[in-house]
């Protein structure tokens, strides 16, 4: 009962975030969210290829899928805004494996092409997938963010990058049942300790990590635990008590090791 009382508490339902990053926490936070992404702290815009998840092709920055109908998203703003690109003629086809939640990728020949060349020449594409990944993401991260009282630009972006890698969806794996499953665990949200809570959201994502709830997750067990590393990361910078972000952060892992300025 408790849970149920918290789920329907703790939701972000809309409402605006009184606070976010600063650009300079954003860019930092972002370039760590790269290094685990990308394996580089430069945002890949142009990247578009199968991984092999369950969710057909994973495109530009952060991972737009084409299963999931962000990759869709992205396509019908850009079209929105130049009706005669190399990726209109895809927006069918997207909308199907949208709505299906297909990973299919038979009837997209040439899409990866398509998203680097788009990716490579035309600053509005780009411009659109900041756009789209604010509003799925960013935006509703530093909502969570609101709902936690977190108050360190440290809490914000572990909170954005769980959204980017589990998503804002309603599964057992998404960022509002990790939150909530916290919540349980420490009888509310922050009140005295940010740094404790922290803490234990970041134990609760690692235990997702071992005991997936998603269909799609447990088919694909094999390779979700490996992205723990990233966890591992965050575990560090609170570890290192560098709750405002600063720089430089060296993000050190198993997989990975980079200095983001």
């Amino acid at each position: 009962m408790l849970f149920l009382i918290i789920t329907i508490i703790y939701c972000i339902c809309g409402q605006l975030s009184a606070n976010g990053l600063s650009p300079e926490q954003k860019l930092r936070c972002e370039r760590i969210i790269s290094v685990f992404e990308s394996d580089t702290i430069q945002i890949k815009y142009t990247e578009c290829e199968d991984i092999v998840d369950g969710r057909g092709y994973t495109c530009g920055k952060f991972g737009f899928t084409t299963a999931t109908g962000d990759a869709y998203e992205v396509v019908k703003q850009y079209t929105g805004k130049k009706p005669v690109n190399s990726l209109a003629e895809y927006l069918p086809e997207l909308k199907r494996l949208a709505e299906e939640f297909s990973n299919d990728t038979t009837g997209l020949v040439g899409f990866p092409d398509a998203w680097h060349l788009s990716a490579t020449s035309d600053r509005v594409f780009n411009e659109t997938q900041d756009e789209v990944s604010a509003s799925m993401s960013y935006n509703p991260a530093m909502k969570w963010a609101d709902v936690a009282h977190f108050k360190s630009a440290m809490g914000k972006c572990a909170l954005y990058d769980c959204i980017i890698q589990h998503g804002n969806g309603n599964d057992g794996d998404g960022l509002p049942a990790i939150f909530n499953r916290t919540v349980v665990k420490e009888g509310g949200v922050v009140t005295d300790n940010e740094g404790k809570w922290i803490r234990a959201f970041l134990d609760m994502r690692q235990d997702d990590f071992k005991h997936p709830h998603d269909q799609i997750n447990i088919d694909h067990r094999d390779k979700w635990p490996e992205h723990s590393e990233r966890v591992d990361a965050f575990i560090d910078i609170l570890n290192a008590a560098n709750m405002d972000l600063n720089g430089p952060i060296h993000v050190k892992t198993g997989h990975h090791d980079m200095i983001v300025p």
